[in-house]
């Protein structure tokens, strides 16, 4: 049987996949605590996944410290790894005190649902205004029909419909 020399162990990717399956179910929860350890995970799986991503491990990424022979690890990959902890470290930061300031408002962490998305899809469901339109002419028209007569500003035509370049106002061509 031929392995190639950079597939990852299975107990990696197996690790990685529980990380990400755990972290985006935790992040489909409520409460921002659960939110911030999802994200968290995540994190420690991006690191994980782009470490392995670099290969097997070898002599430090520094010309002339390797002896001959020796593989050198990718720098990449460990490059990367340090921006992903400083995003992850920087998420959790806003996320953290996003929920400390939920605390201090409401007592607890749990994001409310919005009520007033809820009642904007509610009336756009029944295809109402969501709101008084106080210069509407005509109460009964719908937005869609209300937005096929839209006032032009660029037209250019005159009181008769005429435009200067020949055409009509609705696009059509002059008969001479």
């Amino acid at each position: 049987m031929i392995v190639l020399e950079n597939t990852p162990p299975a107990i990696l990717v197996l690790a990685i996949g529980v990380l990400f399956g755990t972290g985006v179910y935790l992040l489909l929860e409520r409460p921002l605590t659960r939110v911030l350890l999802g994200f968290v995970l995540i994190g420690n799986g991006v690191n994980l996944m782009l470490l392995v991503m670099g290969g097997r491990s070898g002599a430090s990424p520094i010309i002339g410290n390797a002896p001959d022979g020796v593989r050198m690890s990718d720098p990449l990959a460990q490059a990367m790894v340090l921006t992903s902890i400083v995003i992850t470290l920087a998420l959790t930061a806003f996320v953290l005190a996003m929920a400390y300031r939920s605390w201090q408002l409401h007592g607890h962490d749990e994001v409310a649902d919005d009520v007033e998305d809820r009642r904007v899809a509610r009336h756009a469901a029944l295809n109402a205004p969501a709101f008084e339109d106080a210069d509407d002419t005509e109460p009964d028209q719908t937005l869609d029909e209300e937005a096929a007569d839209v006032y032009d500003d660029v037209d250019d035509s005159d009181a008769d419909g005429h435009r200067a370049d020949g055409h009509r106002a609705d696009g059509h061509k002059e008969l001479p």
